[in-house]
């Protein structure tokens, strides 16, 4: 039995997908399409009217044709009634023909008499008589002969009759294999002091057919004034989606950097108007785009040169400060720590000129990738060795994490152990002198390094400065490494050029985590991490929606060196 259940749940389950996947294909059609919105509104709300007027129109038509059918119907019924009291008017109540005389009583009714002339009125149209003997007051008894169908006459009806009173009602008979639904009108039939009972059994086929007939118009009608207002709705509706659509797509285009984009202006309408406002924001978009590309190119132009020109008189003040450091002993005492300081800021400049000049070759395009095959935790082991002072000077314990067999990837040594380096510095500056752990893990796909602090954290709404030049988190800290803060501005540079991901996660007094992630072969695309990279998320979550994607470098916290 459980089987059995089971292969049924089985069999429902392709089924229900199917469905779901079709709500959600309508479900986006739903959403995207502002045509498909409106055409489907208007059509639903148009024959939601359309269903509501029919259906008064129909009430109010077989109201009509059932008060006119029992109008025609009482008058037959009376003009009915004073042809059969006329003929039995002297019928014998203990006669032994009076089963005859109903018989002939009812022949008057439905045949005409011998001059030709027709029955009383008939425009009520075609009935069927019952005709059933009453009794009589003075203790004759009825001897229950009828003539019609009297099993036909519902029996509220029949016992209305019998109280004196003149009613009708509306029933549905059977005949043969058709249910047929008939006006039954009765009344009560005085004669010679017996009292009988005359029903008329009006058909209402005519009316049902009448009422059929417009119901099938209605119907017809209603769809086919549905047609023409989903007709008229598109043709409305396209007139302004299609300029709406053409809008977007400049917009897109221009988006993607077409600049020269603009829309057709046809006309003097709403559209007219906001294509020529949309046209004027994008020739003023474009002009300051332009303004500040050729800013940029100066800027870079201006660093690059900078950088180059102050290198010939640094590497002059370079050996003559370390001829005086090296000669410290035989200066005055007051000049030994003068002389350290100059070493020491000489050493500052010269990290910043080195930075700015990968800069100017990162911004230039031209920054090579020097690819080799190597064990990532011997890169990761000589970056943390060339912090470990810093971290003992600053009574800040360094954990390591490595894999115990080796890690082999195709990278740039140089650049991935500048990033680990940068990452640590920049930890070790903001771990309030709680431990900084770093974890490399790796897959077949991908290897990772992950860098943790306990200290302040990253502030709500800095994730989107985490990567910006100079950008420092608190610049007033007493930083103990000396960043230039282009550290993580390069780092993610690196990580990109090697096809990999630089991203960051942090919560206030929580710490922060930054984590690198690299493919193993060039080439390859990352689709996920080896590592967590917050504690709330899974080994390859991404740090915001819609991450990896195809720019996954997308900063998560604030850059701080």
């Amino acid at each position: 039995m459980t089987s059995l259940a089971g292969r049924a749940t089985d069999g429902l389950r392709p089924a229900a997908g199917g469905v779901s996947e079709l709500a959600a294909m309508f479900g986006a059609i739903w959403r995207r399409s502002l045509k498909v919105r409106v055409v489907s509104s208007t059509v639903v709300l148009s024959s939601t009217v359309v269903l509501v007027l029919g259906m008064v129109l129909q009430a109010q038509l077989a109201q009509r044709l059932i008060e006119n059918k029992t109008q025609a119907a009482l008058l037959q019924a009376e003009n009915s009634r004073i042809l059969v009291e006329s003929e039995l008017g002297a019928v014998d109540p203990t006669s032994a023909s009076l089963a005859g005389r109903l018989t002939t009583a009812v022949d008057r009714l439905t045949n005409p008499d011998p001059t030709g002339k027709p029955p009383a009125t008939a425009s009520a149209g075609a009935y069927e008589p019952v005709l059933v003997d009453g009794g009589g007051p003075q203790g004759v008894v009825g001897t229950g002969q009828k003539i019609g169908p009297l099993e036909d006459v519902p029996a509220v009806l029949r016992s209305a009759v019998e109280r004196g009173a003149l009613a009708h009602k509306i029933t549905t008979v059977q005949r043969g294999s058709t249910a047929v639904t008939m006006l039954a009108v009765g009344m009560p039939v005085a004669s010679a002091g017996r009292t009988m009972q005359l029903y008329l059994l009006f058909p209402l086929t005519a009316e049902q057919r009448t009422l059929n007939l417009v119901q099938s118009t209605l119907v017809l009608g209603g769809m086919v004034l549905l047609v023409l207002i989903a007709g008229i709705a598109s043709l409305v509706t396209r007139q302004v989606v299609v300029p709406v659509r053409q809008a977007a797509e400049i917009a897109e285009r221009f988006a993607h950097g077409h600049l020269s984009e603009r829309i057709l202006v046809v006309g003097e309408d709403d559209m007219a108007r906001l294509g020529t406002s949309f046209n004027e924001m994008a020739a003023s978009i474009q002009r300051q785009i332009r303004q500040l590309e050729e800013f940029g190119e100066l800027q870079r132009g201006f660093t690059s040169d900078v950088s180059h020109e102050l290198r010939t008189p640094l590497t002059t003040v370079r050996m003559a400060a370390d001829l005086l450091y090296e000669s410290r002993d035989k200066l005055h005492p007051v000049l030994h720590r003068p002389t350290e300081l100059l070493v020491s800021e000489l050493d500052r400049f010269e990290a910043l000129l080195a930075d700015l000049l990968e800069i100017s070759r990162l911004d230039a395009g031209v920054a090579e990738l020097h690819g080799e095959t190597v064990d990532v935790r011997a890169t990761v082991a000589h970056a943390a060795a060339s912090v470990r002072a810093v971290a003992d000077r600053a009574g800040t314990p360094l954990e390591l994490d490595l894999p115990a067999t080796e890690v082999l990837a195709e990278i740039d040594p140089r650049r991935v152990e500048r990033i680990v380096r940068n990452l640590l510095t920049n930890a070790l500056d903001h771990g309030e002198g709680r431990p900084v752990q770093m974890t490399v893990a790796a897959d077949s796909d991908a290897v990772a390094v992950l860098v943790r602090d306990h200290g302040i954290g990253l502030q709500p709404g800095q994730q989107d400065l985490v990567f910006t030049r100079f950008w420092r988190g608190d610049p007033s800290r007493d930083r103990r490494t000396g960043g230039t803060g282009l550290g993580l501005s390069i780092s993610l540079e690196d990580a990109r050029l090697h096809g990999g991901w630089l991203q960051a996660w942090g919560e206030p007094g929580r710490g922060s985590a930054f984590r690198l992630t690299l493919p193993r072969s060039r080439g390859t695309e990352l689709t996920g991490s080896p590592l967590p990279l917050g504690p709330d998320n899974a080994p390859g979550d991404s740090p915001v929606p819609g991450l990896p994607g195809p720019d996954p470098a997308v900063p998560a916290g604030p850059g701080r060196q």
